[in-house]
C-alpha cells in the first residue's frame, strides 16, 4: 500500500530537478499512507516526475523500491493497493520468459503491462489499486483506478502542468495550486455527506471513477482533458449478472457462496508482515473472520472500538464472535472525550469535505488495530451487494403498499410523519417497550422519519434519494432553494434495466453510496494510521456471484442478507449475531446538544457563516434552534454544515 503523486510539464518549463523537487515534496505530504520508504522518477525530456511514498506489506526490501521500472526500461509505475493473484501471474510471465529482481506484487504488475499491454494486464489482475503508468515508447502517461474505487486518485491542471496524487492535499503541496472552490460538489456533499466522484470540492480537479484509464500523450495542451476510456464497468457486469441469474437450489447457492468468498479471503491474507482483522460482531465481519481462522496458523488477532453509550456499543458482542471462534482479541473502550478529541483532526485527514459521523469509530479502531498490524481485513461491502441496510428489507414493500393512496395523498401523510417531533414518537414508544416486556423498537423516530420520506416521494428512485440524502434540499442552506444539484450518481436513462425496486437500490449503493461514501471511509481512516484494509467482499468473483443470486436468496421474508447468515451459521451459533442491524454510528445528535455545543456554537454563529461566505445563515440557524429544543432531530444536517466549515477553516479555498 502506498501514497502516489506526479506531474506532467507538456510545456517542459521545469528541469530535472524542479520537477523532481515538486514531485517529492507531493508525496512527503502523503507520508502516512507510506512510512516505509519514498521515491522520485524523473524523465526531463518527457516533463514527467513520478514519486510514491510506499507501506512495505509484500516484498519488504530495497527491491519493491517505487516508482518501479521494466527490466527494459519501457515502462514505469507507481502504484498504490494490492494485487491478490500477483502469485499466478508471476508464474504465467515465467513461462513466457520473464526474471525477477525482487518479490513485490509491483514487479509483477509491471512486467504483465510491459508484455500483455495496459488493458489485458488490469484484466487479468485481482486487487485493489490505484496506480499511473508512463509508457516511455509511446510518451503517454495512463492513470488508472481498480473497479470498485477502493483506492483513491485525483487530478488536475496546476497551472500548465497536470497533477495527480492519492489525496487532495497533495497537489496543495504545490507552488501554482489556487484552489477554488466548487460550489455545486457543496451542495452534493451537504445532501450526501460526501462528494461524489468524479467531482471533488475544488474547481478544476477531478476523481479518477471506478474501472476507469486516463490517457494524456506527452504533447496534450495544458488544460486538455485526458482521453477515457473504461477496462471494466459496473452496469455491463450487473446487466450480464442478471441476464444469466443463478437458479441453483438454496443449499447449492449458500455452498458456492461460502467457496467464494472463503478464497477471496485466504488471498487476502497473504502478506510479509502482521494480518488482522476488524470485529463489530455482526454478520459480515463476523463471517470474514470466521473464514480467516481456517487458513490462519493462529490465532487471528482482532479489533474492536467500544463506547460508553449503550445503544452505540456493539464491543459484547464482537468479544462474545471472538471468544467462540478462539482470536487474540482487543477491545478498546473509548470515551465520549476521547472520541470527540479526534473531530479537529478530521478535515486533515479527510481533505474532500466528508461527514459520514462512523468516520470517527473507523478512525479509532483503525489506530489500535496499527499497534500491532499491518493489514487488517473488513467486512466492508457486504451490505451493499447482499442487501443488508433496514431500507432493502422494507421500502420496496412500504412504496407498493401506498400505491393505493391517491399521490397527493400519499404525500401529505408522507410530509406529516416526517414533521412529528422525535419525543412525541420515542417516549411513547420506551412505555410500550417496558410494557412489552422489552419487545421494542429501536430509534421509532428515525423509522418513523424515514417512513414519511418514501411516502413523500414522488417515484421509487426520488425515494431511495430521500433516504440516503441529509438536507434533501441543499440550496436551502447555499441560499438558492430549489437549485438542481443533479443525481448521486450517473442519469437514470444510464442505469442497468432490473426487475425490482430493491435491485435498483443496490445498483445505486454500488456505484455511489460503496465507492463515495463507505471505501473513502475506511481508506483515509486506515491509511491516517499507515493500516492497509482488505475487503473480501470486494472480491470481483463475489461481486459478481451476489449479482447472480436470486433476490429471495439475499432477502427472504423480510430478513436481509439471508445467504450469508446461512454461511455464518455453520461457523458460529446464531444467537451471537442475530440482532437489529445497529451500524457503526455515533450519538452525533446528543453530543451536539451536550459536550459538542460550544465548538458547533462557534462555527453556526452568523458571523461565522457570513465570513465563510458559502452558506446562508438563516436556515442553518433555523435548523440549529430546532435541534436544540428537540423539535426535530437534524444531526445529521448540523453534522455536515459543521464539518464544512471546519474543512473550510482548515483549508481555505477560494469561494
Amino acid at each position: 500500500m502506498c501514497g502516489i503523486a506526479g506531474l506532467l510539464d507538456p510545456s517542459h518549463a521545469l528541469g530535472a530537478e524542479e520537477l523532481g523537487a515538486q514531485a517529492s515534496s507531493m508525496a512527503d505530504a502523503l507520508v502516512h499512507r507510506g512510512p516505509d520508504d519514498g521515491g522520485v522518477w524523473v524523465d526531463e525530456r518527457a516533463g514527467v516526475a513520478l514519486g510514491n511514498r510506499r507501506l512495505a506489506v509484500v516484498g519488504l526490501g530495497p527491491d519493491g523500491h517505487q516508482p518501479m521500472v521494466s527490466a527494459s526500461g519501457r515502462t514505469v509505475a507507481t502504484f498504490n493497493g494490492e494485487i491478490y493473484n500477483f502469485g499466478a501471474l508471476r508464474r504465467r510471465l515465467e513461462a513466457q520468459g520473464a526474471r525477477w529482481h525482487g518479490g513485490s506484487d509491483t514487479e509483477v504488475l509491471v512486467e504483465a503491462i510491459e508484455r500483455w499491454g495496459l488493458e489485458p494486464a488490469l484484466e487479468a489482475c485481482e486487487g485493489m489499486f490505484a496506480l499511473a503508468v508512463w509508457d516511455a515508447e509511446r510518451r503517454r502517461l495512463h492513470l488508472v483506478r481498480d473497479r470498485l474505487g477502493e483506492k483513491p486518485l485525483y487530478y488536475g491542471w496546476v497551472g500548465r502542468r497536470l497533477a495527480f496524487a492519492s489525496e487532495l492535499k497533495s497537489l496543495r503541496a504545490l507552488p501554482d495550486f489556487a484552489p477554488e472552490l466548487d460550489r455545486r460538489s457543496v451542495a452534493l456533499f451537504l445532501r450526501h455527506n460526501c462528494v461524489p466522484a468524479p467531482l471533488t470540492a475544488y474547481r478544476g480537479v477531478a476523481a479518477v471513477e471506478p474501472g476507469e484509464v486516463l490517457t494524456l500523450d506527452a504533447g496534450i495542451r495544458p488544460g486538455d482533458r485526458p482521453r477515457s476510456t473504461r477496462y471494466w464497468s459496473a452496469r455491463r457486469m450487473v446487466e450480464e449478472a442478471t441476464r444469466e441469474p443463478r437458479r441453483d437450489s438454496a443449499v447449492a447457492l449458500v455452498d458456492e457462496v461460502e467457496s467464494v468468498l472463503d478464497q477471496a479471503v485466504a488471498g487476502r491474507m497473504e502478506a510479509d508482515v502482521p494480518v488482522g482483522a476488524f470485529l463489530s460482531g455482526g454478520i459480515d465481519s463476523s463471517l470474514v473472520l470466521a473464514l480467516m481462522c481456517r487458513h490462519a496458523g493462529a490465532p487471528v488477532k482482532t479489533f474492536t472500538v467500544g463506547f460508553a453509550e449503550r445503544a452505540f456499543d456493539e464491543s459484547a458482542d464482537a468479544a462474545a464472535v471472538a471468544a467462540h471462534l478462539g482470536t487474540d482479541h482487543t477491545t478498546v473502550q473509548v470515551t465520549d472525550k476521547e472520541a470527540l478529541d479526534v473531530i479537529p483532526e478530521l478535515p486533515t485527514i479527510w481533505d474532500d469535505p466528508f461527514a459520514d459521523c462512523s468516520q470517527i469509530p473507523t478512525l479509532l479502531v483503525s489506530r489500535v488495530a496499527r499497534r500491532e498490524v499491518t493489514v487488517s481485513l473488513s467486512g466492508d461491502g457486504g451490505d451493499e451487494l447482499f442487501a443488508g441496510y433496514n431500507r432493502h428489507a422494507w421500502m420496496e414493500r412500504l412504496w407498493r403498499r401506498s400505491q393505493w393512496l391517491p399521490a397527493p395523498a400519499r404525500r401529505a401523510l408522507g410530509h406529516g410523519l416526517g414533521s412529528v417531533p422525535p419525543a412525541l414518537v420515542d417516549g411513547p414508544a420506551r412505555v410500550a417497550g417496558r410494557l412489552s416486556a422489552g419487545l421494542s423498537v429501536r430509534n421509532p423516530a428515525t423509522k418513523l422519519t424515514k417512513a414519511g420520506k418514501v411516502l413523500a416521494a414522488d417515484d421509487v428512485e426520488d425515494a431511495y434519494l430521500a433516504l440516503v440524502s441529509h438536507w434533501r434540499d441543499p440550496g436551502l442552506v447555499l441560499g438558492a432553494p430549489g437549485a438542481t444539484v443533479g443525481p448521486l450518481v450517473a442519469e437514470p436513462s444510464r442505469w442497468p434495466a432490473l426487475g425490482g425496486v430493491t435491485e435498483q437500490m443496490l445498483w445505486l449503493d454500488l456505484v455511489g453510496y460503496l465507492p463515495d461514501d463507505i471505501l473513502v471511509k475506511v481508506d483515509r481512516a486506515a491509511m491516517s494510521a499507515s493500516l492497509e484494509t482488505r475487503l473480501p467482499f470486494l472480491d470481483r468473483r463475489v461481486v459478481e456471484l451476489a449479482w447472480r443470486l436470486p433476490m429471495d436468496v439475499k432477502l427472504r421474508h423480510g430478513v436481509t442478507k439471508w445467504v450469508l447468515r446461512q454461511v455464518l451459521e455453520r461457523h458460529v451459533p446464531a444467537a451471537l449475531v442475530t440482532r437489529p442491524k445497529m451500524g457503526f454510528g455515533l450519538p452525533v445528535g446528543a453530543w451536539l446538544r451536550g459536550p459538542l455545543r460550544p465548538w458547533a456554537e462557534e462555527l453556526l454563529a452568523e458571523r461565522r457563516l457570513r465570513q465563510g461566505g458559502v452558506l446562508d445563515p438563516a436556515p442553518v440557524r433555523r435548523a440549529w434552534h430546532q435541534h436544540l429544543t428537540g423539535r426535530r432531530d437534524l444531526g445529521y444536517e448540523l453534522w455536515d454544515v459543521l464539518i464544512l466549515q471546519a474543512w473550510l477553516d482548515r483549508w481555505r479555498p477560494s469561494t
